[in-house]
């Protein structure tokens, strides 16, 4: 370990390193208990060195982001628009499958980074020379939301308390109340194993809705579809 420690702080200290370190520490130890201390501490350096790279957490953060976009498969030329889309979209998904904590960041994010445009760009680039206009396009990425990134922005967080098929029911549940809710709540089943952030958000769920809006998005294209004249429709 010492001799590990050693080398770590005989290797030059560049932006990429801090970066890639915080990703592996933030998968170890969770993105709460990431700090600039904890950082410094496994690259083997004091605290203020870390800030020649990085200006402060937030820039951490919005660093890290795009080491994890970073991570998705490049478009395959030659792919209709639909199989384009759709891989690329589920390979962003891999890729926050393998870090619990980036969709959560992400979400917190006040503006796209780098990475993230150049990701979008390719989406949007995917669209219009798969045939659609650009009016469809702005509408179909505003369609897609989070789950172009990967995953799927839930209504509501996953709650830490107990689960509402286990708990005690209340009086008003007792007498009926919210059946419906209730019926699928004791009826459906997600893969833990594949949620991306909290919720209901795993692997099948997924798959369905983005497989919905793309077969969508195809017959808006094939009708020529437009927003002109419709009610409340704009391009901008």
């Amino acid at each position: 370990m010492a001799e590990q420690t050693k080398a770590a702080r005989r290797t030059p200290l560049t932006r990429d390193r801090v970066l890639r370190a915080a990703v592996v520490l933030a998968d170890d130890i969770g993105i709460e208990a990431l700090s600039m201390r904890k950082l410094a501490q496994e690259l083997g350096v004091v605290p203020m060195a870390l800030y020649k790279h990085v200006a402060n957490k937030e820039q951490l953060l919005d660093g890290m982001v795009d080491v994890v976009v970073g991570e998705i498969e490049p478009p395959v030329a030659g792919a209709d628009w639909k199989s384009a889309v759709r891989r690329r979209i589920l390979s962003a998904r891999r890729a926050l499958v393998g870090h619990s904590w980036a969709a959560q960041v992400i979400r917190t994010r006040s503006g796209p980074t780098p990475a993230v445009l150049a990701y979008m760009d390719s989406v949007i680039g995917m669209f219009r020379t798969g045939g659609f206009s650009v009016d469809l396009t702005h509408h179909a990425m505003h369609a897609l939301g989070s789950r172009m990134m990967g995953f799927t922005q839930e209504l509501f967080d996953a709650s830490p308390g107990p689960d509402p098929r286990t708990r005690p029911a209340r009086p008003q549940e007792d007498a009926g109340e919210y059946p419906y809710v209730r019926e699928l709540a004791g009826a459906v089943a997600h893969d833990e194993g594949s949620v991306v952030g909290q919720g209901c958000d795993d692997q099948f769920e997924f798959e369905f809705a983005l497989d919905l809006l793309l077969d969508g998005f195809e017959r808006l294209r094939r009708q020529g579809w437009s927003s002109a004249g419709r009610s409340g429709g704009r391009t901008t």
